[in-house]
């Protein structure tokens, strides 16, 4: 009864905490550095302050909505090697408007998921001898590779040159 009694007063221990990298959905990896209590509009808040060194970005967000925002740990090993083996595959273009289109990779990029992430990289990758992709298909493309590569570099120890050269080299696989 006792051992009880234990369990259930200890505290909820937080899922990331300073030095942690995480996935925000709308922008990618970053790295926790700090965790701060602050008051806003006389409301205490503890806070996970993110830094985005890329985009030179620091973003607040509330521990207590860390998880309804999409804030989660870096993908396992095995996440990045089913994003990696969905680049190999065969690209899935559905026939609907470009901006409909544009709209569903927005979200997948969005959603933060690398197998999301990579099935766009697949569907909007062009091997050579293929027509060239509009400026908004290769806005939509570079910024799937780098929120992939990003999140390859983090998992696998790598820096971002490397993580780019993996994704590339999957990506000219054709099965």
């Amino acid at each position: 009864m006792a051992r009880k009694a234990r369990t259930k007063s200890k505290r909820k221990a937080r899922p990331y905490g300073k030095g942690d990298f995480v996935v925000y959905p709308a922008h990618g990896v970053g790295k926790i550095t700090a965790v701060e209590n602050q008051a806003i509009a006389e409301i205490k808040l503890k806070v996970f302050v993110i830094k985005f060194p890329k985009e030179k970005m620091t973003l607040r967000v509330p521990v207590a909505k860390a998880e309804d925002s999409g804030l989660r740990k870096l993908s396992s090993r095995e996440e990045i090697r089913g994003a990696i083996r969905i680049l190999r595959g065969k690209a899935r273009i559905r026939r609907t408007m470009w901006s409909r289109r544009a709209q569903e990779y927005e979200m997948k990029i969005n959603s933060g998921s690398p197998i999301s992430i990579a099935e766009v990289l697949r569907d909007l990758h062009r091997n050579v001898g293929q027509p060239d992709q509009s400026y908004s298909e290769r806005q939509i493309y570079e910024l799937a590779f780098e929120r992939l590569s990003r999140e390859v570099a983090a998992v696998e120890n790598l820096d971002e040159a490397g993580a780019a050269r993996k994704i590339e080299d999957n990506l000219q696989i054709i099965v």
